[in-house]
C-alpha cells in the first residue's frame, strides 16, 4: 500500500479534501477550484487537485441541485414565458406561424434546422431541444389509420 494512503482518515483530519456535506463546504470548494483554474501554468499536483475538487463539486451538485430532464416543448414554452415572447416571435426559427403553432400544441416535433436555429437564438445547447427517447410528443399523438381502397 502506498505510504500516501497509509492513513486516509488522518489526511482528511488534517485538511485533505473530503466529501462535501453542505452548501458552505460547496462554496469553499468552488472558491478553491476557481483559484486553481485561474492559474496560468498549474503544476501536476494542482491539476490533480482541480480534478478531485471538480469530482467532489459535481457529485454534491448532482445530488442537491440536479436539473430534471425536460422535453423540447416544455423548454420552448419556458423560454417564451421567461422572455415575454409570442409565438410570432419564433417564426424566424420555425419558418411559419403554423409551424410554430403545430409545435406548441404538440402536433409536430422539431426539425434539425429548427433545433439549430432555436439553439442559436437562445444561446443554449442543441441537446435541450432534442427529445429524449422516452419523451417524444409524436408517441403521445393518436395515429390516423388510412383506409385502404382496393
Amino acid at each position: 500500500m502506498s505510504t500516501v494512503l497509509a492513513n486516509p482518515a488522518e489526511m482528511i483530519a488534517h485538511g485533505a479534501p473530503h466529501v462535501i456535506h453542505n452548501d458552505a463546504e460547496l462554496e469553499m470548494y468552488t472558491d478553491a477550484l476557481f483559484r486553481l483554474t485561474s492559474l496560468e501554468s498549474p503544476s501536476s499536483s494542482e491539476i490533480e487537485a482541480i480534478e478531485l475538487l471538480t469530482l467532489l463539486v459535481e457529485r454534491y451538485e448532482k445530488e442537491h441541485y440536479s436539473i430534471p430532464e425536460s422535453d423540447p416543448l416544455s423548454v420552448v414554452r419556458f423560454l417564451v414565458e421567461q422572455q415575454n415572447l409570442t409565438q410570432r416571435d419564433l417564426i424566424p426559427q420555425f419558418g411559419s406561424e403554423s409551424a410554430v403553432s403545430m409545435f406548441m400544441t404538440g402536433q409536430r416535433n422539431l426539425t434539425l434546422e429548427q433545433v439549430r436555429k432555436l439553439s442559436a437564438r437562445f444561446n443554449l445547447s442543441a441537446d435541450v431541444f432534442i427529445p429524449k427517447a422516452s419523451v417524444t410528443h409524436s408517441a403521445k399523438l393518436p395515429v390516423k389509420k388510412r383506409s385502404r381502397s382496393r
